[in-house]
């Protein structure tokens, strides 16, 4: 009978140290202080930093034609540059999502000078990235890039950055508008 109890009990702690190994979820992410996300297209990450230091890194998935950088509507490019959250929408399609400032002045400029976009367009797009508002989000260059969720096993959306529901959870819940988005090849 001791053998026995001696046994259960080696069987028992054994099974908990497995469990606290692999069953642990990882740290819950608290409020960022000096957040910034940095998305790698060709790696399919998404980093997030705070305060320079590496946080966390999720498998991310991006539009339907993921290389190059975004030039217009419906081209299926997940966008390159840099942005900033401009809204966090808990009663988006996809979960939860954060929008991106898409188009940038960069894109602006570029779709001045190829025609894409008025005058007008361009500096409506200039004075709200400056003011760190919403950029037109139905011109020609496109828009309504978010973060979301609803996975991330292949590349499927129209320019997007997607990730699993329980990811954009806890991304939502970490970070406020005005972070900064770095999208890198």
């Amino acid at each position: 009978m001791k053998t026995f109890l001696i046994s259960l009990s080696a069987t028992l702690l054994f099974l908990t140290g497995l469990f606290w190994i692999f069953g642990q979820t990882g740290e819950t992410l608290q409020k960022m202080k000096n957040p910034l996300i940095v998305i790698k297209k060709k790696e399919r990450t998404l980093e997030l930093f705070d305060g320079g230091r590496l946080v966390k890194t999720y498998k991310i998935a991006l539009g339907f034609a993921p290389e190059g950088d975004k030039q217009r509507e419906g081209d299926g490019k997940t966008p390159e540059g840099e942005f900033y959250i401009f809204t966090k929408n808990d009663k988006s399609k996809f979960y939860l999502s954060l929008g991106l400032s898409y188009p940038n002045v960069e894109d602006a400029t570029r779709g001045l000078q190829n025609e894409l976009i008025s005058q007008a367009e361009y500096d409506s797009i200039v004075k709200a990235i400056s003011e760190k508002k919403i950029p037109l989000q139905n011109t020609k260059l496109g828009g309504e890039i978010y973060i979301h969720g609803d996975g991330s096993e292949s590349d499927w959306t129209k320019g997007c950055i997607a990730l699993t529901n329980e990811e954009i959870k806890e991304l939502f819940d970490a970070i406020r508008v005005g972070t900064t988005v770095r999208i890198e090849v």
